[in-house]
This record gives structure tokens, C-alpha cells and sequence, in this order.
């Protein structure tokens, strides 16, 4: 009896090492097999060639074939629901942005996934600020001038964004709270609509993604007033960030590996350590500043902690402005 007793514990425990050498050997193993990096928007947009030039790196330094997906809609949920929904065995990953992994839980209901339960926080890759730039007519130079003018004019101040929920909305809602100022968010469909209107004054304002703007703001059809971001933004060194002129907002895009939960704790590492390698490389912060995006690295905790904070901080703000998607 007790000489089966301890064959009986000895099998179990011979299984169990099987089994803990076999999940090492397939970690150590990977990839073994092409890994898909989810790009939550259309081909062709900055987020997407962000995730094409991740792949390209990704694929060179592991000699095995990362291809982007694009899955795109619901200002990047569907993408990300997708890869929150996969299996979390290291070949689906999502290249999203700060909307899906912090802003649109407070926005879209039901919301398909918990960004904070549902996901593997990966890598930080960068961000791109936003501006607010007004059309040349408004005599306003800076911040200051332009909340005082909104106060004084009858009906305030119009500012375009890209949409309703977007960044851009959002930055405009927390100027406007933190300020006191008269600004009437108006909502476009995308970047080019809302500063065409700005351009040609049908609007006094934009708030957008610095990136789609600098041509314009560098040719004088409009004037900057500020980013929204802890650096001024390098294509516009003499547009001072918001802080600088007193205002606590900041309002970035930034951008993001993410897996589905539970992927192993060794691939994690080994993709934000390569990834952290490229984004502070002068190879990498040439390719993502030709993109327009600022660099950035970050441990996995960090960007874990990041969408908490982040998505805590427009709660208050879409909270205060009651803002919806109906």
C-alpha cells in the first residue's frame, strides 16, 4: 500500500515537471510561427504605419514574420475586443490607442472589454500631442488671450475637433473647465474637416492631433497657441505647451502593445525590452518621429498603471461635461 502510495506521488510529480519544462520550452521556443499585431485603424493612418514599422523591427530582431491586421471601427474597440477575446499564447497583440485602453470605457456602453482586466500591458511605444490653434483673425496669442476673449465674447469661442469623444473633444472640455472659459465643443468627422473650418473661420478654433495640423500652423493659416503634453512638441519648438502658460491639462494620443490576458509573464518581457530598445534608438526615433509621434518607453507595470490613471482622469472630465456618443 504505501509502496503504491509513492509511486502514485512519484508519477504525479514526474507529470508535473513534464509540464512545467514543456510550458518553458514553448516559451523559450518563441515564436515559432508568424504573430499578428492587430492595427486598431485603417491602413494608410499614422497608428497604422506605427504598427508596420513595430512589425518590421519585431521581424528582423526575432527572425520570424509579425504582420498587421487591420481591424477597424468603434474608435479602435473592435480591434482591441478582438485581441482581448484571443488566445494568450504570444502570436495576437494589438498596436492601440489611448482611446480603447483608457478614454472609451466611459464613453461606449456596453464597452466589449475591461482594458484594465482583459489585457496584458506589453510596451509604450509614443505619443502624439494635440494642439489648439485658432484661425489668424482671432486676436488671441497665447492660452490666456484666448480663454479672456471667450469670456467677453456674447456667445464665447467655437473649437473644432475630430469628433464627439475624440481627444480633441476631450482636451476642449478640460481647457474649458479648467479655465472657465466660454468654448462650445464642435464636432467633425475627422481631422481635415474640423481644421478646414478653423482655416477658413467657420470656426474660431481647433483641438486635434498636432501631427494633421503643422503644415497649416507652419504656413500661418492658423495660429498655435499651445500643445497639450509635458514637452513641446519638436516640429513646433516655439508653441509653448499648455503648462507652460499655467493651464494643467495635458492630452496626448499615445500608442500601445497590448496582448489578451494571461500571456507569459517571459514573452512580455522579452517584447518590452526590444520594443524599449527601438523607441529609444536613434533608428527608432527617427522612424517615429517622421510619423509624427513622440517616443517613449515604459516597464509593463508603468503602462499598466498609465491606462488606470489616464482613464481615471477623463472620467472626471467626461463626467463633469457629461458627455456621451448617442
Amino acid at each position: 500500500m504505501k509502496s503504491s502510495l509513492i509511486t502514485r506521488l512519484l508519477a504525479t510529480a514526474a507529470g508535473l515537471l513534464l509540464a512545467v519544462h514543456g510550458a518553458a520550452h514553448a516559451q523559450s521556443d518563441w515564436p515559432n510561427k508568424p504573430v499578428r499585431i492587430i492595427a486598431t485603424f485603417a491602413p494608410g493612418g499614422s497608428s497604422d504605419l506605427v504598427a508596420r514599422q513595430l512589425a518590421l523591427h519585431l521581424s528582423a530582431k526575432y527572425g520570424q514574420q509579425f504582420v498587421v491586421e487591420n481591424r477597424v471601427g468603434a474608435a479602435g474597440n473592435i480591434g482591441v475586443d478582438h485581441v482581448a477575446k484571443s488566445a494568450p499564447d504570444g502570436y495576437t497583440f494589438a498596436l492601440a490607442t489611448s482611446g480603447p485602453l483608457a478614454n472609451n470605457k466611459w464613453l461606449y456602453n456596453p464597452m466589449p472589454f475591461d482594458a484594465e482586466k482583459d489585457l496584458t500591458p506589453i510596451a509604450l511605444v509614443g505619443e502624439i500631442p494635440l494642439v489648439i490653434a485658432v484661425n489668424p483673425s482671432v486676436k488671441a496669442s497665447n492660452l490666456a488671450e484666448f480663454v479672456a476673449l471667450s469670456k467677453s465674447a456674447p456667445d464665447g469661442l467655437s473649437v473644432a475637433n475630430p469628433g464627439n469623444g475624440t481627444i480633441g473633444h476631450l482636451a476642449t472640455e478640460a481647457l474649458r473647465i479648467a479655465s472657465g472659459g466660454k468654448l462650445r465643443s464642435i464636432p467633425y468627422k475627422g481631422d481635415s474637416p474640423a481644421m478646414t473650418d478653423a482655416i477658413s473661420g467657420t470656426v474660431d478654433a481647433v483641438s486635434a492631433p498636432v501631427t494633421s495640423l503643422v503644415p497649416n500652423i507652419q504656413a500661418n493659416k492658423l495660429r498655435a497657441l499651445a500643445v497639450t503634453s509635458k514637452n513641446r512638441f519638436p516640429a513646433l519648438p516655439n508653441v509653448p505647451t499648455a503648462a507652460e502658460q499655467g493651464v494643467a491639462i495635458e492630452a496626448t494620443v499615445w500608442s500601445a502593445l497590448v496582448g489578451p490576458a494571461g500571456v507569459p509573464r517571459a514573452i512580455v518581457q522579452s517584447l518590452n525590452q526590444e520594443i524599449n530598445k527601438f523607441t529609444t534608438s536613434a533608428e527608432g526615433k527617427a522612424k517615429l518621429g517622421a510619423l509624427g509621434m513622440v517616443p517613449l518607453a515604459a516597464t509593463p507595470a508603468q503602462l499598466g498603471e498609465q491606462m488606470s490613471t489616464e482613464s481615471a482622469r477623463w472620467k472626471r472630465v467626461v463626467d463633469a461635461a457629461k458627455i456621451t456618443l448617442q
